[in-house]
């Protein structure tokens, strides 16, 4: 693929008449739609602004967009909402940024079959705001849910608070449309609850960050809302050792918990600062939320896990205190951002090494001195150390965007490789994108890495979708 050289402007602009005699007014070369598709939530900026932004509404304009950058050897950036935290979903220079976010219509939703076929671009807490009249819901509940879309989801394989019972995006879709490098459109999966006829494409392009094709429709598993009533502890623990090792035991004990959410000493600093409450002098918070039918017995055999580790707790089973509680939480990512600029991060480890990982965060705040408050959906150990820079403005800027400093970054490579060690994975639900590419062949290993790199190159032979994310 080859990129556009410098003093190029006639080639440049020869493209993107082309593209608007092919595709119109989607086509979009304004400095605010270029400008936007520079950077998404993960602090990375492009240095460059794409050769043009196309608003798709339908599948034939995606193929149509496809074939014109398959002829023009001309990378394509998928983008939604551009809400992604490991840069993903960045366009830069000669590349179009290929947005399904206007394509956002549900199509159907079947209470009988307990599925729902929707676009890429119905953000995912207007669909369980409709499913819910049906008493029906999707179960990924990334904490961007109310502006990520099905197809961010998706690419991403999204995850969120509620994964540890109802699993992550990859266990809620059935099937996919999907457009190829070349244009053609691949149907995969099923409507079924079974199948198992041929490879598993659907969960294989399901985490594949817009590198093997861009889906342009899915038909997703539902679930009926939960029955019964919902429990909620809230846990205050000397320290976050403990509160980790309390959120293992309650899953070695069989008890399957809706939410587990660890917060450690700093995040509860920082959170009681942005809500004027106090609490400060806890060295960890437990927040714990049971449902369904056995939701109230869980709640308490839960409670006598975490008296046994010295946790003081409370629990109500009233709906509205149960939110209250979770405010804390949700409060999390405000209170970094009312800090300072923050680089979200997201690794995961098993449950029994939480607390090593938690040290080994709070050895490299020392080191760095750099301010990492972290949060864990602690019920499958995935955490989300926030690096905290540039309190009170300080924060360097490009053309606009923040720019993360060299130091955050050293901090966080050491953090990355801490994980794997712990026998971790870099990326529990945000993705590779540009940010953790270089750790890896790391993961991986030489040959799994090798034959990942086989995969892209058989999906994508000419290497157009994606380029420079992930590999």
């Amino acid at each position: 693929m080859t990129r556009e050289a410098p003093g190029g402007s006639q080639q440049h602009d020869e493209r993107v008449s082309r593209l608007r005699t092919e595709l119109g007014d989607i086509v979009r070369v304004d400095e605010d739609a270029l400008e936007a598709a520079r950077a998404d939530k993960s602090g990375h900026v492009s240095s460059t602004r794409p050769l043009a932004v196309i608003e798709a509404t339908t599948i034939e304009q995606v193929q149509t967009a496809l074939r014109f950058a398959t002829a023009h050897r001309i990378g394509v950036v998928p983008r939604g909402a551009g809400t992604g935290l490991a840069g993903g979903a960045i366009g830069g220079e000669g590349e179009i940024v290929l947005s399904t976010r206007a394509m956002d219509r549900i199509l159907e939703v079947s209470v009988d079959d307990q599925l729902a076929v929707v676009q890429p671009g119905v953000l995912n807490g207007d669909l369980n705001a409709q499913l819910a009249e049906r008493g029906l819901w999707w179960a990924p509940d990334p904490a961007s849910k109310a502006i990520s879309t099905i197809g961010g989801n998706i690419a991403t394989n999204a995850g969120g608070l509620l994964c540890v019972k109802y699993g992550v995006t990859r266990e809620a879709v059935l099937g996919l449309q999907v457009v190829l490098s070349d244009g053609r459109l691949i149907s995969m999966g099923h409507r079924t609850v079974k199948g198992v006829t041929g490879y598993d494409l659907t969960a294989l392009m399901i985490g594949s960050e817009g590198t093997l094709g861009i889906v342009v429709e899915a038909t997703l598993k539902l679930r009926p809302l939960p029955r019964g009533g919902v429990a909620t502890i809230s846990a205050a623990f000397p320290s976050v050792d403990l509160a980790a090792r309390a959120a293992s035991m309650v899953m070695a004990s069989g008890l399957e918990p809706a939410i587990m959410e660890l917060l450690d000493a700093s995040a509860l600093e920082g959170i009681g600062d942005y809500l004027g409450m106090d609490l400060g002098g806890r060295g960890a918070q437990l927040l714990i939320r049971t449902d369904g039918m056995g939701g109230a017995s869980e709640a308490d055999e839960a409670m006598a896990v975490i008296l046994s580790l010295g946790g003081e707790a409370e629990s109500t089973t009233d709906p509205d205190e149960g939110e209250k509680l979770f405010d804390i939480r949700r409060s999390f990512h405000p209170a970094m951002e009312a800090r300072g600029t923050v680089l979200i991060e997201d690794v995961a480890v098993p449950r029994s090494a939480l607390p090593a990982m938690f040290a080994a965060i709070g050895r490299i705040e020392a080191k760095y001195g750099i301010a990492i408050p972290t949060v864990a959906h602690a019920g499958d150990g995935n955490l989300h150390p926030n690096f905290v820079f540039g309190e009170g403005g300080g924060a360097e800027e490009l053309d606009g965007h923040v720019e993360v400093p060299e130091n955050v970054w050293a901090a966080a490579d050491e953090l990355f490789l801490e994980c794997l060690r712990l026998g971790g994975t870099l990326s529990g639900e945000h993705g590779v994108g540009i940010l953790k590419k270089r750790w890896l062949r790391d993961e991986l290993g030489d040959d799994g890495f090798a034959l990942q790199k086989q995969l892209k190159q058989l999906f994508d032979p000419l290497g157009i979708l994606n380029p420079g994310k992930v590999f």
